[in-house]
């Protein structure tokens, strides 16, 4: 699912994400719990202000997010 994030550009672009949107309603991203790397994307694990689990995806190749997974917290 493709989704909006808007991210902190520190070193990089999109180095961390902050909120994000699902359907009308924002998410605060409190915590970046974990991220790993693969060739084409970077995933974070993240916890939001519902203080549920989500993570995302940010495609580097055609800078697009994505929701992969969702855990109930």
């Amino acid at each position: 699912m493709t989704i909006h994030v808007e991210s902190y550009s520190g070193y990089k672009a999109d180095e961390r994400p902050l909120r994000f949107q699902l359907g009308e309603r924002w998410f605060g991203v409190e915590e970046v719990v974990d991220r790993w790397y693969d060739p084409q994307a970077i995933y974070f694990r993240v916890r939001a202000d519902d203080g549920n689990l989500y993570i995302l995806r940010h495609s580097e190749p055609d800078d697009t997010w994505t929701l992969e997974a969702f855990r109930a917290g």
